[in-house]
């Protein structure tokens, strides 16, 4: 087997429909993964046209739901993609959301939205060309799962409050009148509703997270040994989101479509068990280079892979980016 192990976790090089059948049932509690997107266009690390997409995609799902554990979750990001030649959007998204749901027994836990506000004016043709459109910078990710009480904690995922909450928070009886204690519903809400803080704010489900990342040690190594960098990865904060929404200290999380291997290392950093699966050996390799500590290990590390080695990491955490 080709690929590297760390204190934590793993990263194996293969087809993830048949590595993901080395998983034992039930034991998994978070998959998590970005699978190439159907696009319009073949790009770099692969992909097909919608129409087979949705099939292709769909038959990871009996497979993800027997491996999961019942009180698991599936999040997987999928991109948006417009039908070729055509100002239309594709309904593919929501077709694999149908499936899953309709014909595989998932449970659709809530739809989330990541925005990325660094993304560039796309689809070019329909966007910069001829301006038909605004320009695409938000993803959809289904979180599916077995039971609809499944473990989640939103706690643990809590944003900082605004500067008007925190004023509040100071004095609230500034604030508070019997006005907006009346609710339009004509719930009348208690004082210490207002007054109690709770470490922070809920999060909503459009998740404002740029893709920007610049001086990562990833980034980093990859110009110092000339390597290119994977050419879609998403940033660690969406994946740390869920990861920390989703699962506690040494939960087992599955990232099937691994790509430069964001989910493990955020794993790794985060106390969590990993496995990751990447078909591209060349990617494989190219993603051990979030664990090296300098320019030489990197090295070691990245030929031994490419060689077809397994080998084992060190995994300081403290080395890691988050």
């Amino acid at each position: 087997m080709l690929g590297y192990k760390t204190n934590k976790g793993s990263c194996l090089c293969g087809d993830s429909l048949e590595l993901i059948q080395t998983l034992d049932d039930g034991s998994v509690d978070l998959f998590f993964t970005s699978p190439p997107f159907a696009l319009q266009r073949q790009k770099e690390y692969g992909n097909l046209d919608q129409d087979d997409y949705i099939n292709w995609f769909c038959s990871y799902a009996e497979s993800i739901y027997r491996k999961l554990k019942p009180s698991g979750s599936f999040v997987v990001d999928l991109g948006g993609a417009y039908q070729a030649g055509l100002p239309e959007y594709s309904l593919y998204q929501f077709k694999i959301l149908l499936n899953y749901c309709e014909k595989y027994n998932f449970k659709l836990a809530q739809p989330f939205y990541w925005h990325n506000a660094s993304a560039l004016p796309a689809p070019i043709e329909w966007v910069n060309k001829r301006k038909l459109r605004a320009k695409s910078s938000v993803d959809t990710l289904w979180w599916f799962c077995k039971d609809p009480f499944c473990k989640a904690n939103v706690s643990n995922v809590l944003v900082p409050y605004s500067d008007r909450m925190k004023k509040l928070l100071q004095n609230p009886n500034n604030f508070v009148t019997e006005d907006n204690l009346l609710r339009p519903s004509g719930h009348v809400m208690g004082l210490s509703s207002w007054s109690k803080d709770n470490g922070g704010a809920i999060p909503a489900n459009m998740l404002q997270i740029p893709n920007s990342e610049s001086n990562s040690r990833y980034l980093k190594l990859c110009k110092e040994l000339q390597l290119s960098s994977h050419p879609a990865r998403f940033p660690s904060a969406l994946a740390a989101f869920f990861i920390k929404f989703l699962t506690t200290r040494d939960d087992l999380v599955v990232d099937i479509f691994s790509g430069s291997n964001t989910t493990g290392e955020v794993c790794e950093k985060l106390g969590r068990r990993w496995i990751s699966f990447e078909l591209s050996k060349e990617y494989v390799a190219n993603s051990s280079l979030r664990f090296a500590q300098d320019k030489e290990s990197a090295k070691k590390y990245y030929q031994q892979i490419l060689q077809g080695d397994f080998i084992a990491l060190p995994s300081e955490a403290d080395l890691l980016d988050l």
